[in-house]
């Protein structure tokens, strides 16, 4: 009797350690499976919501996803000469293509550099309000004898010229009196062409 009592019980601790591990390889499949399915989802979710790096570029072109046509109905009234969207885009290209030593950004910088006597063309915003911050800008420029003309957007001017921030104004310092020489610079033709748009403004 005791001999079929031990059997018994070992029989039972056999089906008891049968059945745990049983369990914790079903245990160990279920959260496989469930760690795959989650794995697919954030593939699915990455691919979905990453953009592609020519996304990218066009979101950063075109700030806000507004117009040309939206960003000059937010213009101040002293916005001329206004270049027209074709331009706005030959600026913006002219601003990046600009390298460090012949760029000034922000009021300050260009009031400094104008009053350093340094020459070239200036890039101001139209958007920036109050009025006050850019309006003695004209007519310094004309003073100092530097063409300007106007684009729509503080927020495009800022990201042409490689900061997050706005920008009010940029000075392109005028190339032939760069120390690397007009040579160096690959955009020598937008400047040419941009100042030569500017001087035709006739501020009287």
């Amino acid at each position: 009797l005791m001999l079929l009592l031990l059997l018994w019980l070992l029989l039972l601790l056999l089906l008891l350690l049968v059945s745990r591990l049983h369990l914790e390889i079903m245990g160990k499949r279920a959260l496989e499976e469930k760690e795959e399915e989650e794995e697919e989802e954030e593939g699915v979710e990455t691919t979905a919501t990453t953009p592609s790096k020519k996304k990218k570029k066009e979101s950063i072109s075109n700030s806000n996803g507004k117009t040309y046509e939206e960003r000059v109905l937010a213009i101040n009234v002293i916005c001329k000469p206004l270049a027209d969207k074709k331009s706005t885009k030959k600026l913006h290209k002219l601003v990046k293509k600009s390298t460090k030593h012949m760029i000034r950004r922000g009021v300050k910088e260009v009031v400094k550099g104008i009053r350093k006597g340094e020459r070239g063309l200036a890039i101001l915003a139209g958007d920036i309000f109050p009025i006050d911050v850019v309006s003695h800008l004209p007519v310094l420029l004309e003073e100092a004898n530097v063409p300007y003309l106007f684009v729509p957007s503080k927020q495009d001017l800022g990201l042409a010229a490689n900061t997050k921030r706005p920008t009010s104004c940029v000075l392109i310092k005028d190339p032939r009196t760069s120390t690397k020489g007009a040579a160096a610079f690959d955009a020598l033709d937008i400047y040419d062409a941009m100042l030569e748009q500017a001087k035709e403004y006739d501020p009287r």
